[in-house]
């Protein structure tokens, strides 16, 4: 049978119209397009699950914002980036869904996640942010003119600014210490809270997880500075709102703030994980379950002990 079928394919093949010169095979620009999309699948995988997330997340602070608190409130946003959080996890399921590079630190160092996916997953989720953010602000532009009160207008840090539709500003009464702490705080609950579902089997319940878990950090620790927790979240569509046309003011605003979800998340991140590896976790993969908990590492600078790119290559890690 495989044979017959075989040859019946040969035969097909055979009796079809010779390609014109110098134009490619269909099936082989087929198949040239798998290799590709099989070679850059985890980056393709973190683009859109990033870009999906922003698409919601940005897309529920536009609504609440231009609508002028009638479609929404601070509870919406929350819900909205809950879902935002989970549906971007669905999407990016086929690289492990980690939608941050502050996560994907962590897993590098807790869970031995190949190195040299790094600056492809950190690149990837910048890039769909800033897309994302591209695509909303196209689809608000109208309305942005109307509450900023004029076509063109854009502002930061007014009753009528928009600028927070892209990125996270803090509240106006904290102080550099408060900004980084509150966004340090609710990174090392993410990664943490993370962590515990992963060892506890949350397994395809995973998404709808963090849709809690998301919605908890935005409900009991989002308002001082938005929760951003994600530099690709913030810094990717802040980036965008400078090019379109929001100035200076969106490096400056809150005492030059703009740094603090830069760096933040990956502190409290690799707290968070940290924390978790050494009072709860049992795993082999940790360095905290290895003596001295990992620390001689930093004195055998070695690629055998340091690479974990041609080993194992976990990417259920959200």
């Amino acid at each position: 049978m495989g044979v017959e079928t075989a040859h019946n394919e040969h035969t097909a093949v055979s009796s079809a119209p010779s390609s014109p010169a110098g134009s490619i095979p269909a099936l082989e620009t087929e198949l040239r397009w798998s290799k590709v999309r099989s070679i850059w699948q985890d980056a393709f995988s973190e683009f859109f699950g990033v870009f999906i997330m922003i698409l919601f997340g940005d897309g529920v602070v536009a609504q609440v914002v231009l609508s002028d608190g009638k479609k929404g409130d601070y509870q919406s946003i929350s819900w909205g980036w809950g879902i935002a959080v989970m549906m971007g996890v669905y999407v990016a399921g086929k690289s492990g869904g980690h939608l941050n590079p502050a996560v994907t630190l962590a897993n590098c160092v807790y869970r031995k996640f190949p190195w040299r996916k790094f600056p492809i997953y950190f690149l990837a989720q910048l890039l769909g942010a800033m897309t994302a953010a591209a695509v909303v602000y196209g689809n608000y532009r109208s309305a942005i003119d109307v509450f900023e009160g004029g076509r063109g207008i854009r502002t930061v840090g007014l009753d009528t600014s928009t600028a927070g539709i892209f990125c996270t500003y803090p509240a106006a009464f904290l102080s550099r210490t408060g900004q980084f702490f509150s966004e340090f705080v609710a990174s090392s609950i993410l990664m943490f809270v993370i962590y515990a579902l992963v060892d506890n089997g949350a397994g395809n319940l995973m998404p709808l997880c963090l849709f809690f878990l998301i919605f908890g950090i935005g409900a009991c620790f989002g308002w001082e500075t938005g929760y951003a927790i994600n530099l690709a979240r913030d810094f990717g569509p802040r980036l965008v709102s400078y090019m379109i046309g929001y100035g200076h003011g969106v490096w400056s605003a809150g005492n030059y703030y703009f740094w603090i979800p830069m760096v933040a998340p990956f502190f409290g991140c690799l707290t968070g994980g940290f924390l978790y590896d050494v009072f709860l976790y049992t795993g082999n993969d940790s360095p905290v379950n290895t003596p001295y908990w990992g620390f001689p590492r930093l004195l055998q600078p070695k690629r055998s002990v340091w690479s974990n790119t041609y080993h194992n290559e976990p990417k259920d890690m959200v």
